[in-house]
């Protein structure tokens, strides 16, 4: 089956691709082909008391032609970043649609099999996954839909191209049932909320369509249900928590520090333990059921308090944010640092800048581009309070980092005006809610800290909802706390300057958010997001005006590009020994920009001249000062630019007779000398004796050299790569003669070269 999808077809098919997956689909948009496996235990995992919900992309370079790896190892690794974000994609619309307490084990793979290069294929993926598990029988609550928004021109775009994104405003990705949007995944450059929720109306009424062709596809199988193992809470412990644990108790559980409140929660959890010693020694009940029970309780007490009395566990307002601290330049050798506290969430923000160079490649299935702005989430154990092992950056601490990424792309200073790599590193010290917007605020801090250009200062918060089952009635949160988060229905993330948006998020545990609740939502985040910013500006007003002194030196020089092959020079001779000499780093674009990174100001300088030098077309007139590099009986050979050398004929030595070169210059002297002329073969004729005035009175005169120019020049002006030059031996030319008593004054042998490219 098939169905138009804003001008490219979307197809549906289980044949002749098939799998013995529980459910099993192929999706089809134009020729992006997606399959999606759906897996459905029938046993539960012993200890299990989570839903075992597992969802991997997988993008592969066959998809889109291309064979990738080093020389030696071509098969696939590790899952690359893009892949983890479009599995997040995948998952979190996913996820709510099923029961909390279901424990069969549940796995779905989506696997990209073809990728036409034009459109992101996440979305297909999205809707290839939800058709699987509609077919596999598992109690789904779907199907749902997604679809990407694009804004280029003040026009909506359904199904944008890779190009319609990134000349555009906005890259919106929105999922969701028939009913409702269940998730939101956003990057844009400064787009208003009018325009935000345009795009969701847009997209939802393309979702309702795609939603629809699901259930007409599934209608022409049998579908058999999967029985699914869901854990509730057992009456008797429902009952025991019940008659013990009054509403006073649980009010009681409150206060503005997250430890405090854990403080009351354990006086209670173990008031409630010792009233049951004798049932857990017993086992007609465990601890763990109890105090699972009671957070459950706790959260249900919470969302009451909340809805009916606007009563909120740290006792603030439902628009109030938590007090603000920013602590700039925490770190000495850092080139930007800033510590950002949003009560007791804490993050601490690093920026790192380099050299063009230092910029990260990107090689997927989809793309090859190059990242001059990153940034990492760190979400340590600690910050939490906790003890785990380290294994590396987890999914969603790759999530929030590209997060906060997006957050403050569009806000960077263009390329051309700040040419440096960006690094920006947050370090989640504390956490209590809403971390990955600390990120971002504290990332706009850093940068600023560290004298980064900003266009304008980047804030986010986070939106949490409390709501009835019926959705009828709700309250908005601003700036949601962790335990908000945990018993509420929505973290909806929004980042952006005071004039738009440049980031969203959104996770929600209901089924789904009507639009004027997501119209609120909007305009709180943005007046909650101009009030953080207002404090960021009272604390750092503007960029510093200087780097760090740490900070590598970035110096641009614009040269011909037909002198790039001379910069670079054979084999990379050239450019390889500016490098070692200077210690700096130099790339080079293809336009002629030439871009030195050095560790201080005067090593760079030092290189700009050099290429400036190396790069440069001498002009008859000119004097320069340079070395002797070689000495024979008819002149010096002087080197008055990088590689480029000439001859200063033995006549042209001195004011007064030379009767022998080394008495006026010895090999390694530094001279001044005066270009005469570049002859028909653009070889250099170089004088001293130009420079030196007339011949003090009495002085033996040096009579001009009469002969031709190409038999004493040596250099040709239009080369600017080293060379080898080749001296024919005197004695082999015409005329040449050893009676050294008929040389007049002033008169020397004559002989010619030849010039030999390396």
């Amino acid at each position: 089956m098939t169905m138009d999808l804003a001008g490219r077809e979307l197809k549906f098919s289980v044949s002749p691709i098939s799998t013995y997956a529980t459910g099993h689909a192929v999706c089809s948009l134009g020729d992006t082909v997606i399959m999606a496996n759906a897996s459905v235990g029938t046993e539960v995992r012993e200890g299990t008391d989570f839903f075992p919900l597992t969802v991997d992309y997988e993008e592969n370079m066959y998809a889109a032609g291309k064979i990738k790896g080093s020389r030696f190892i071509k098969r696939e690794g590790r899952p690359s970043e893009n892949s983890i974000l479009v599995s997040r994609v995948i998952d979190r619309p996913i996820r709510p649609m099923f029961n909390k307490h279901s424990r069969n084990e549940i796995q779905l793979i989506c696997t990209a099999l073809s990728a036409d290069m034009e459109v992101d294929p996440s979305t297909t993926a999205v809707n290839a996954a939800s058709m699987a598990l509609v077919l596999s029988g598992a109690p789904f609550e779907g199907p749902i839909g997604a679809v990407r928004v694009g804004y280029l021109n003040d026009k909506l775009i359904i199904n944008p191209t890779y190009k319609e994104c990134a000349e555009g405003k906005l890259n919106l990705v929105v999922a969701g049932t028939i009913d409702a949007i269940t998730m939101v995944e956003a990057a844009a450059n400064e787009v208003p909320e009018k325009i935000i929720l345009e795009a969701f109306q847009l997209a939802h009424d393309w979702i309702k369509k795609i939603c629809q062709f699901q259930l007409d596809f599934a209608k022409q199988f049998d579908i058999k249900p999967v029985e699914m193992i869901i854990q509730e809470p057992r009456e008797e412990v429902v009952k025991a928590v019940a008659d013990f644990v009054t509403d006073k108790m649980l009010d009681g559980i409150k206060g503005v520090t997250k430890m405090g409140v854990k403080e009351r929660l354990h006086e209670v959890e173990d008031a409630l333990l010792e009233k049951y010693a004798k049932e857990i020694e017993e086992e007609k009940f465990t601890k763990a059921e109890l105090k699972e029970e009671l957070n459950s309780k706790l959260e249900k007490r919470m969302r009451k308090n909340i809805l009916e009395k606007e009563i909120r566990i740290d006792g603030r307002k439902l628009d109030e944010i938590r007090p603000l601290n920013i602590i700039p330049d925490v770190l000495p050798r850092t080139h930007g640092s800033c510590i950002f506290q949003r009560g007791e969430t804490t993050a601490l923000s690093i920026t790192t800048l380099g050299g063009p160079g230092d910029a990260q490649i990107i090689d997927t299935m989809d793309s090859d581009e190059t990242k001059r702005y990153m940034h990492h989430y760190h979400f340590p154990p600690y910050a939490t309070g906790d003890i785990k092992m380290l294994k590396g950056p987890n999914r969603r601490e790759i999530g929030h980092g590209d997060l906060a990424e997006r957050a403050l792309i569009p806000m960077l200073p263009d390329q051309k005006d700040f040419p440096y790599t960006i690094w920006v590193v947050s370090e989640i010290l504390r956490c209590n809610g809403s971390s990955s917007m600390a990120s971002v605020c504290g990332s706009t801090c850093s940068l600023m800290c560290a004298g980064v250009p900003l266009k304008k200062p980047v804030a986010g918060i986070a939106m949490g909802l409390v709501s009835t089952e019926d959705g009828q009635k709700y309250k908005i949160l601003t700036d949601i706390q962790g335990m908000e988060d945990f018993a509420g229905d929505m973290d909806f993330k929004s980042a952006g300057t005071k004039d738009g948006i440049t980031a969203l998020q959104m996770d929600i545990k209901v089924k789904g958010l009507k639009m004027e609740l997501l119209e609120t939502a909007l305009e709180r985040a943005k007046n909650a997001r101009i009030k953080i910013i207002d404090k960021i500006l009272e604390v750092i007003p503007k960029p510093k005006a200087a780097l760090s002194k740490y900070a590598p030196s970035i110096l641009d020089l614009k040269i011909d590009p037909a002198m790039i092959r001379i910069v670079i020079g054979k084999g990379g001779e050239t450019i390889q020994k500016i490098t070692e000499e200077f210690g700096v780093e130099v790339d080079i674009e293809d336009e002629g920009l030439v871009i030195v990174t050095a560790k201080d100001q005067a090593s760079g300088a030092k290189a700009i001249e050099f290429i400036k030098n190396l790069t440069r077309i001498p002009e008859p007139g000119e004097i320069y000062e340079g070395k002797v590099t070689r000495i024979m009986d008819f002149g010096a050979f002087v080197e008055i630019l990088p590689g480029k050398e000439g001859l200063v004929h033995i006549s042209e030595l001195d004011n007064k007779r030379t009767n022998k070169v080394e008495d006026v210059v010895k090999l390694g002297d530094m001279v001044r000398v005066k270009l005469l002329e570049i002859d028909s073969q653009g070889r250099l004729n170089l004088s001293r004796r130009a420079l030196l005035g007339p011949a003090p009175a009495g002085a033996g005169k040096s009579a001009p050299y009469a002969g031709k120019p190409d038999q004493h020049s040596a250099h040709t002006a239009s080369s600017h790569v080293p060379k080898t030059v080749v001296t024919k031996d005197p004695k082999e030319e015409p005329g040449y003669s050893e009676k050294k008593d008929d040389k007049q004054p002033g008169e020397h042998v004559k002989g010619t070269h030849s010039v030999r490219k390396v």
